[in-house]
């Protein structure tokens, strides 16, 4: 339990995500994957608790990455689509329900809500 997967291809977005969750949530486990063909086969497990994943990227983008999640029967409620692009359009590409959230992973003010979502996460790991 509180097992994250991060699939990004910007190592450094990746690399400061982790550390940030690492410091300030250290019950949670983060595993990071670069290339998101690599991701599938983690996804395909089941043991993932959280999935966190870029919208584009090379080869796979985060729509189908997303969509083979939910194929090989992971809750759309654990799944959050980050990008640099802007909520209009991230809510155009992934409407209400398909996923618990749409982000820009560069602004600061969504900062509070991938919080949140550690903490939750984090309590139900530690067996709170």
């Amino acid at each position: 339990m509180g097992k994250i997967l991060i699939v990004d291809d910007d190592k450094a977005f990746s690399q400061f995500l982790k550390r940030y969750i690492n410091q300030h949530y250290p019950v949670l486990k983060v595993q990071i994957c670069t290339s998101p063909v690599r991701a599938l086969p983690i996804i395909s497990k089941g043991d993932v608790d959280l999935l966190l994943v870029d919208y584009e990227m090379p080869v796979l983008d985060g729509d189908k990455v997303v969509k083979y999640a939910c194929e090989v029967g992971m809750d759309k409620s654990r799944i959050i689509v980050l990008s640099s692009r802007d909520a209009d359009f991230l809510h155009e590409h992934f409407p209400l329900g398909t996923c618990l959230a749409v982000m820009n992973k560069y602004e600061a003010r969504q900062k509070a809500v991938l919080d949140m979502v550690f903490s939750s996460l984090q309590r139900k790991a530690a067996g709170r």
